[in-house]
C-alpha cells in the first residue's frame, strides 16, 4: 500500500482563456482539457511548449508525478496506486466539464495507461508516447547507467552546477541528456539536493520498467500510440499487448526522433496532437 504523500501532487495549469472553467470552444462545447504526465527524471513543465501550442483551443494540466519535481515523495512505487493519486488530483484540481484527454510519455505513459484502464470514465482520448504495456523495458534503455551516474555525485561537496555538469561528461556523452538530468538539481539552504527521489526510483527501477497485470480491463476510447523512429521502446511485437488493452489504438511513428519524442520533434508532436485531440 502506497503511503500518503509527504506533500501533495503539484501541477501547472496552462490556459489560453482567462475563465477556462466556463469557456467554450468554437463549436459551443466545453473547452478541451488535456493532462500531461512526464517520464522518469522529468517534470510536468517538460511539456510546456506543447501545451502552449495547444492553448488557443485547450487547457492543459502539467502534473509532476510523485517522487518528481515539486510533488511529494513515497516509500514505494506502485503503478496502480500512483494512477489513482493522479486521477484524484485531476478531479480535484482541473475544473471543467466532461472527461479529459490524457497524454503520457515513457513512465508517465504507463501511469496514463493504468489510469485509463482503472478510471475509463475520466478519460476521453489517450495518447501514449514511446512506451508499451509490457515488462521488457529493462533492456531498452540506459536508465540504470543514468541513475548510477547521478548518485555518484557527492552533493555535500558540490560547489556549483558547473562542476556537476563536468562530473557527468565522462559517463553521459550527450549534452542534451546531461542538461535534462541536471534540471533536477536544486540549490537549497543546506546546499545542493536532487528534487526527484533518486534512491527510491533507482531501487524501484525493476518495477518501473515492468507493467502491472491489467488482465480483464480495457479502455475503449480512441488511443494514439506515438513512437520515435530511432527508439527501441516500442516494437512490432508489442502491438498485440497494446490492442488487447486498447482496441481502438492508432500507432504512428515520428521520424528522426528517439525516446524523448516531444523534446526532439516538438512540431511533429504538436501537429499529431492537434489532429487527434482537437
Amino acid at each position: 500500500m502506497i503511503e500518503k504523500l509527504s506533500s501533495p501532487i503539484r501541477s501547472t495549469l496552462i490556459s489560453g482563456d482567462q475563465d477556462s472553467a466556463t469557456a467554450t470552444d468554437a463549436s459551443g462545447g466545453p473547452r478541451h482539457r488535456i493532462v500531461f504526465l512526464h517520464g522518469l527524471f522529468g517534470r510536468g513543465k517538460n511539456f510546456t511548449k506543447v501545451a502552449q501550442a495547444l492553448a488557443p483551443n485547450a487547457d492543459s494540466l502539467l502534473i509532476d508525478l510523485p517522487n518528481h519535481g515539486a510533488s511529494g515523495w513515497t516509500e514505494h512505487f506502485v503503478f496502480e496506486e500512483m494512477a489513482d493519486l493522479v486521477a484524484a488530483h485531476i478531479l480535484e484540481n482541473f475544473p471543467g466539464e466532461g472527461p479529459v484527454d490524457l497524454i503520457g510519455h515513457s513512465m508517465g505513459g504507463k501511469v496514463a495507461m493504468v489510469l485509463a484502464l482503472r478510471h475509463p470514465g475520466l478519460i476521453r482520448r489517450l495518447v501514449i508516447i514511446d512506451i508499451s504495456p509490457v515488462g521488457r523495458g529493462a533492456d531498452r534503455g540506459n536508465f540504470r547507467h543514468l541513475f548510477d551516474s547521478l548518485l555518484k555525485i557527492d552533493l555535500a561537496t558540490l560547489p556549483d552546477r558547473r562542476h556537476a555538469e563536468k562530473m557527468l561528461e565522462e559517463s553521459i556523452e550527450s549534452a542534451s541528456v546531461r542538461s535534462f538530468l541536471l534540471q533536477n538539481l536544486k540549490r537549497t539552504d543546506d546546499g545542493f539536493a536532487w528534487q526527484p527521489n533518486l534512491e527510491l526510483l533507482s531501487n524501484e527501477l525493476p518495477t518501473i520498467m515492468d507493467f502491472p497485470d491489467m488482465t480483464g480491463r480495457q479502455f475503449r476510447g480512441p488511443v494514439l500510440w506515438m513512437r520515435g523512429e530511432k527508439s527501441s521502446y516500442v516494437t512490432d511485437e508489442d502491438l498485440p499487448a497494446m490492442r488487447e488493452l486498447f482496441p481502438r489504438v492508432l500507432r504512428v511513428t515520428v521520424r528522426d526522433a528517439g525516446h524523448w519524442v516531444h523534446s526532439e520533434q516538438p512540431d511533429a508532436v504538436i501537429a499529431s496532437l492537434t489532429r487527434f485531440l482537437l
